[in-house]
């Protein structure tokens, strides 16, 4: 009688359990009504079990013969060499459900683009005023994001914008810290002090919530000014956006562009001068305080801005994080702007398409794109692609507390799926990134 256990080797749904040490022979399908190997060489790193190619035939206990024994004995030891695969099974599956430690799994680099304020109704409204054109549109890896606070149903720019940038819930109106008024390091910080390159580009003053949440730590999101001299404590890179009021025209009087300056940075105060610098680091304050609306002269300063942050970072052999905000999405909602609202988003997603091609040309970035919060409860109620014309109705001129969708590009971005909490961008971002607080 030959015989060979193969519980290790061959395993079904219902039956294999009681297979254990079998005899193997006789393959007339007329004879047993039981396992058919039907299928393609499969190894299976999740159940860690193996099915080999016998195509039409069955496997069950009996008497052999000759003819069998020959043809199970090559069988036998087709089984033994799979076997020892089979064996090394538990480390290829480790290797495979924990690839956000794998390093050949994962990105060097993460771009996470918030779109301020914009829920899918924002994004549906703009990808039908692009007739079916829009960036955001070519993701395959889409997932909602839940964007509560601490302390209500309905996040604010501040507490949304620590829970992606630090990880953590905290109140309303909170930068940088938990309900505790404990600071915490956010991701740029982290990643930061492992060497990685980082920067951020805004079309708000770069004190503002959403911005603030990666550089400080603050009991207000008001405070404007301590934020702009937290900026002098971490080492960005790039920072791009408005804001330079924050910085030069202070109570205090302290002028803050000397001690960026004294700090290695480059300043720039116009779209020109940013262009121009092709090294270093750049603090590129554009405008005294908000940049203006995009229908109102802000022009290409958002994609320039990116086009421009990507070169920079991109230098540094060890990768980097960056942060790009489509800030006024969410003043256009609060106006109950509809207008306003598609421009921004528009605006928003030229950026994302100059990432995308970045990572697409790259191979070593994941793009993420989602919003801290939706504003407006806004609803599609009208629309055409042919003409782009689109319509709807806003609910509130506040925020409110629908989850927010969330896009994903490149390595690692697999592991954004299904209903996910704010704070799990930031661990997945963290863990995907080899980084720990």
């Amino acid at each position: 009688m030959f015989s060979v256990d193969i519980r290790n080797i061959f395993t079904f749904p219902d039956i294999s359990p009681a297979l254990g040490r079998v005899n193997v022979a006789n393959f007339s399908k007329d004879k047993c009504p039981g396992i058919h190997f039907h299928f393609l060489l499969k190894i299976s790193l999740i159940h860690k079990y193996l099915i080999l190619p016998c195509p039409g035939y069955y496997i069950f206990a009996s008497d052999y013969d000759d003819n069998v024994y020959l043809f199970m004995k090559k069988i036998f030891v087709f089984a033994a060499i799979i076997s020892m695969i089979a064996a090394s099974a538990p480390a290829l599956h480790a290797q495979k459900t924990s690839k956000v430690s794998g390093r050949e799994h994962l990105p060097k680099n993460i771009i996470l683009m918030i779109g301020d304020g914009m829920g899918l109704p924002q994004m549906y409204a703009a990808y039908t005023a692009s007739c079916g054109s829009l960036h955001m549109a070519e993701f395959n890896q889409i997932a909602l994001v839940k964007t509560l606070s601490a302390s209500d149903y309905i996040t604010d720019s501040g507490a949304g914008g620590t829970a992606l940038a630090c990880g953590i819930k905290t109140n309303n109106g909170m930068i940088g810290m938990g309900p505790d008024s404990i600071p915490v390091k956010s991701i740029l910080k982290i990643a930061e002090d492992k060497g990685l390159s980082t920067g951020i580009v805004v079309t708000c003053d770069v004190t503002h919530a959403t911005p603030a949440s990666f550089i400080a730590s603050v009991k207000s999101r008001k405070q404007a000014e301590d934020i702009a001299m937290q900026f002098l404590s971490t080492d960005i890179d790039v920072f791009i956006g408005g804001g330079r009021d924050a910085f030069a025209n202070r109570r205090d009087s302290l002028n803050l562009l000397d001690s960026l300056a004294k700090h290695n940075y480059t300043l720039a105060s116009t779209i020109p001068a940013m262009l121009n610098v092709n090294q270093g680091k750049l603090a590129a304050l554009l405008y005294p305080g908000h940049p203006p609306k995009f229908s109102e002269g802000r022009g290409d300063m958002l994609s320039l801005s990116t086009e421009k942050a990507l070169e920079l970072l991109s230098k540094n052999q060890k990768g980097f994080f960056m942060m790009i905000e489509g800030s006024q999405i969410d003043w256009g909602g609060h106006d109950n702007d509809l207008d306003y609202v598609v421009n921004e988003t528009l605006d928003f997603d030229k950026a994302v398409g100059i990432a995308l091609e970045f990572a697409r040309k790259n191979g070593e970035t994941l793009v993420i794109v989602t919003a801290d919060h939706e504003t407006g409860g806004l609803s599609n109620m009208e629309g055409n692609f042919e003409t782009g014309q689109t319509g709807g109705r806003f609910t509130t001129d506040d925020h409110s507390g629908v989850p927010v969708p969330l896009y994903a590009f490149g390595p690692g971005s697999g592991n954004f799926k299904g209903l996910m909490d704010n704070t799990d961008v930031f661990r997945l971002m963290l863990q995907l990134l080899n980084l720990s607080r």
